[in-house]
């Protein structure tokens, strides 16, 4: 009878392999503990100068420095108004409802007819307590009948 064959790389089956089961971990060495720690270091102030360059290099921001925004006392926001499809008009009051909106124009009709307001271009608080017009986008809430992005405030009183 003639011995079987056997598939490579198929355990012998009563055998003790050759190698060892059990590597050795590479002795500590402070040389490659001190390139890996450079290494890190570098990476790290690498994106830490990537996002600085790319914030406008640390300057104040605001909305006065985006194009196309004005300020003033009785405007702010962006120049043309036809860009927003909705507006609305009452006096501005500070505070939203449920944590939606941080201000809100009180209306004739009640607090039903609130339209609650957010604005990422416009600093609302300087126009609190005045009668305003303000135009933007509408926005989905879940306690806000009338959540608000604002784009452009004027001031009609």
């Amino acid at each position: 009878m003639e011995p079987q064959k056997q598939a490579p790389n198929t355990p012998n089956l009563g055998q003790i392999p050759n190698h060892p089961l059990v590597k050795k971990f590479q002795e500590f060495s402070v040389k490659n503990f001190a390139i890996s720690g450079i290494g890190v270091v570098v990476v790290i102030l690498l994106g830490l100068g990537t996002g600085w360059v790319l914030s406008g290099r640390g300057g104040s921001g605001g909305a006065s420095t985006l194009p196309g925004v004005k300020t003033g006392a009785s405007e702010a926001g962006m120049a043309d108004e036809k860009n927003f499809k909705d507006s609305a008009e009452g006096t501005l009051v500070e505070g939203g409802i449920s944590g939606e909106g941080t201000h809100h124009l009180e209306r004739s009709g009640g607090v039903s007819q609130n339209v609650y307001l957010t604005s990422t271009v416009i600093n609302l608080q300087d126009f609190v307590g005045k009668k305003v017009q303000v135009w933007g986008e509408t926005t989905s809430g879940r306690k806000a009948g009338w959540l608000m992005d604002v784009g452009k405030v004027k001031v009609i009183e």
